[in-house]
């Protein structure tokens, strides 16, 4: 309850009366033994595994986690800047900024709860007009002025803590809104990686193609020759053209790809896709990062602290845990302090001369005021309060469960990703000597088909088996990469423990602060402001 005191008056509340006595010593006791009902939060219990399956293998380093930048592993100027890009400029997470700054604001409304809940300033100046038939009205003048102004408090006692329940759900909902924040930073990091690998292998495939369309281009020319001179029959012209047009065939839809990749990775920029050509290196096209020899992975029980949605999830349980606290305080009694200081005055005093005016409002005699405690208990609820306790549990066992899935989801996204990692490097060395095989195989083919030794059927076989040979080759390259950026993605990489939280962009914080005064809130961490 807060008293306010009105310049002007010289009577005020005095602390020895006997009701401020009884109030101050009713809010004092009433604090002292209030306490905060409902469950205090528990983490669930999870079961980890002690080590990755394949933690022994000399690709990988179970001992620690490079959670700085891991895409500066891939040794990819290109890469590194496209992603420095999206994590400054990429609307999703923006969007996760803002809705950061959405729950720091909603923690500090449930704050601002603890305190009166209401603190109003009052005033009135009306003109009453009684009816000449209203029976027993003992005043002078039925048409009179009647002048108000005061302050009015009410006081909520947390007796059952009911508000503090309500700040450990805002605050834990507020870091589960960071950790949203840090998983979609996760998220885009990868995504970037990904969409950019995927461009450099549809490159890559391309330059291929169109390599294979030139040789098989060179194998035409020398069937239709033979063929001229009479030394083969057309089935062999038939033969080259029709292998030349299945591969003119792949290279429009690789193209499709190639663009594609680039739409995604402008998107994930923030920026319209053909703002995108100055931002890829040239000489780099078909160019594949390649992954370092050791990749350090760390242990399941680091993917716990690293992961973002696991801790999204965990405090996602722990703001519903609080939630069961706020509905279990509606069992209760509620104990109010209220209050209530003005002035009051009214000209309907009698006699003229003994009429008050509104100079008389500001006197010590226009004092009044109303000062007490209060209770309220809902008895007759008919099970609906208990029933709503009921729904906060059942909602809090949905999201602990829902976090033990997390967690083996997790587990598994990481296992997967590292099995395919390693995996398709055996892959990729298998099919590279396959193409080397192949590459010569053509070479003979063509020699011995000049010489008359062997039929085109030869030459076109092995001419086929290269372009296949060729892009499966590249594609476990492009795999190589694609599943590492899922290993780095599964194992919560791409941001810094500790750094400051993070801001909307200045574009966006400028126009917030030009609807809405956000204080300190949209201030940067080194104070510099929007």
């Amino acid at each position: 309850m807060t008293l306010v005191a009105v310049s002007g008056i010289n009577t005020a509340f005095s602390w020895h009366s006997a009701g401020m006595r009884v109030l101050v010593t009713t809010a004092c006791a009433t604090l002292c033994v209030s306490c905060a009902v409902g469950p205090d939060y528990e983490a669930p219990q999870v079961d980890t595994q002690e080590s990755w399956i394949d933690s022994d293998d000399a690709h990988l380093d179970a001992s620690k986690f490079d959670d700085g930048a891991w895409w500066e592993a891939f040794n990819d100027s290109t890469l590194s800047g496209l992603i420095d890009l999206a994590r400054n400029e990429n609307l999703s997470l923006q969007i996760a900024a803002v809705r950061m700054l959405e729950a720091r604001a909603q923690l500090a409304v449930a704050r601002g709860s603890i305190w009166p809940q209401k603190q109003d300033a009052t005033g009135r100046a009306a003109n009453v007009g009684l009816s000449n038939n209203a029976p027993n009205l003992a005043v002078a003048d039925r048409a009179h002025w009647d002048f108000q102004f005061g302050f009015d408090a009410a006081w909520e006692l947390d007796v059952w803590g009911r508000y503090r329940r309500g700040i450990e759900a805002a605050d834990a909902a507020w870091l589960a809104s960071v950790a949203g924040y840090r998983d979609a930073l996760v998220t885009v990091c990868a995504e970037v990686a990904r969409s950019y690998v995927t461009l450099r292998t549809l490159e890559k495939r391309l330059q291929l193609a169109q390599r294979n369309v030139t040789l098989q281009k060179d194998s035409l020319e020398i069937a239709e020759s033979r063929h001229r001179n009479g030394l083969v029959s057309e089935l062999d012209v038939a033969q080259s053209r029709s292998l030349l047009h299945a591969t003119e065939a792949a290279v429009p839809r690789l193209e499709i790809g190639i663009r594609r990749a680039r739409h995604a990775i402008s998107t994930l920029l923030g920026r319209p896709p053909q703002a995108l050509h100055e931002l890829l290196s040239a000489d780099r096209a078909g160019a594949i990062p390649a992954p370092p020899p050791e990749v350090a992975v760390g242990t399941p029980v680091d993917l716990l602290r690293r992961r973002p949605d696991v801790r999204r999830a965990e405090l996602q349980a722990a703001a519903q845990s609080a939630v069961i606290g706020v509905a279990a305080a509606d069992l209760y009694p509620r104990f109010t302090l209220l209050g209530s200081i003005g002035l009051a005055t009214s000209d309907d005093g009698g006699a003229v001369s003994n009429r008050a005016t509104f100079d008389d409002l500001f006197n010590a005699s226009s004092l009044t005021y109303v000062v007490g405690p209060s209770f309220t208990w809902p008895i007759l609820n008919y099970g609906r309060l208990t029933n709503r306790v009921r729904v906060e549990d059942a909602r809090f066992e949905q999201l602990a469960l829902a976090y033990r899935d997390t967690v083996l989801n997790a587990a598994r996204e990481v296992e997967d990703a590292l099995v395919a990692f390693l995996r398709e490097q055996i892959t990729a060395r298998a099919l590279d000597e396959s193409v080397v095989s192949a590459d010569r195989s053509v070479t003979l083919a063509l020699s011995q088909y000049r010489a008359g030794v062997v039929t085109y059927q030869r030459v076109v076989d092995t001419q086929r088996f290269l372009v296949v040979q060729q892009d499966r080759a590249t594609e476990a390259h492009g795999n190589i990469a694609l599943n590492l950026i899922a290993a780095y993605k599964a194992l919560g990489g791409g941001w810094q423990p500790g750094a400051a939280d993070p801001l909307p962009a200045q574009p966006v914080r400028q126009r917030m602060t030009s609807r809405t005064n956000w204080g300190e809130i949209l201030v940067e961490p080194d104070g510099s402001g929007p």
